[in-house]
């Protein structure tokens, strides 16, 4: 397990080198692949590569009656009161809940002998030939390669909401 500053270093030194094309579909599953690139802390020019996918479900609509029995659960007065607000406000709120499985059986694993800038590069040269608008490289740190590829779906996720809400509202869902 991960201590807070190892997940906190993990956080910070993900990089999403090469970026899906695509987004979180509205009203459908999303399958992207995902190739993750860390270096091996003691050893020079040795670079672990894991090749996988992940899931993102069908984004759902979560209405504020429910948001309010999801949040309340364990909360005094405070919350009850910002819960009042926040039906109220309800016209100018549309919450999305995102659903990922991420599949450890689907991830290979190979460490391969070459710099980061040349893994790097043929990886990229691979994505761009298979011409995949759902495939991404991902730097990230060796302990705590999970965390880099979790960051990568929150990325995900922020960068699909506005697209999604968009595409719910023009449907006339929200």
């Amino acid at each position: 397990m991960l201590d807070a500053a190892s997940f906190q270093y993990a956080l910070e030194n993900t990089q999403v080198l090469h970026a899906p094309e695509r987004r979180i579909d509205s009203f459908g599953s999303t399958s992207f692949r995902f190739y993750l690139v860390t270096e091996l802390m003691d050893s020079v020019n040795q670079i672990r590569i894991r090749d996988g996918r992940l899931h993102a479900e069908r984004p759902q609509i979560i209405a504020p009656g429910h948001l309010q029995r999801m949040l309340l659960e364990g909360f005094g007065e405070k919350a009850e009161q910002f819960m009042d607000w926040l039906q109220s406000n309800a016209s100018h709120l549309a919450v999305l809940k995102y659903g990922f499985q991420f599949r450890k059986t689907d991830v290979k694993e190979y460490t391969v002998h070459n710099s980061i800038e040349e893994v790097v590069q043929r990886l990229k040269d691979q994505v761009e030939y298979a011409d995949d608008p759902l495939s991404a490289i991902i730097q990230g740190v060796d302990e705590g390669w999970e965390v880099s590829l979790l960051k990568f779906a929150s990325d995900m996720i922020q960068e699909s909401s506005g697209a999604n809400l968009g595409d719910f509202r023009r449907r006339g869902l929200i």
